[in-house]
């Protein structure tokens, strides 16, 4: 049985994440496209700009706290074990708080709204 390398698995994992971060980051350029176009006729413009802004540059941060445990850290060194895990809950408290302000803006459910806006 071939032993488990720890690095490799958390490289893995933490690459994964970054795609499925990928697919969350396409969803708000695109809702931030809507917002735009839509503009001070939703009942909300400012606030949704806000949050999908905020969640954007979340993510851009989430990306780049990805790439710091995928790339630069190796948790089979022991010195780098208190960085890799600093970074580790770094990445998860953003990920809590872009998955909380996802959330809000999805409760606005912007699209279902559409044709209310277009229609004036």
């Amino acid at each position: 049985m071939t032993k488990l390398d720890i690095n490799n698995y958390a490289t893995r994992k933490t690459l994964a994440q970054g795609m499925l971060d990928l697919a969350l980051l396409t969803a708000n350029a695109a809702q931030l496209k809507y917002i735009l176009t839509i503009g001070s006729a939703h009942p909300f413009f400012m606030l949704l700009l806000v949050l999908v802004i905020a969640s954007i540059v979340l993510q851009v941060l989430q990306a780049i706290t990805i790439i710091i445990l995928a790339i630069l850290l190796d948790i089979n060194k022991v010195e780098e074990q208190r960085k890799s895990v600093i970074f580790n809950n770094v990445l998860m408290c953003l990920t809590v708080l872009s998955v909380t302000i996802n959330v809000v803006i999805s409760a606005f459910d912007m699209k279902s709204q559409s044709k209310v806006f277009t229609s004036e």
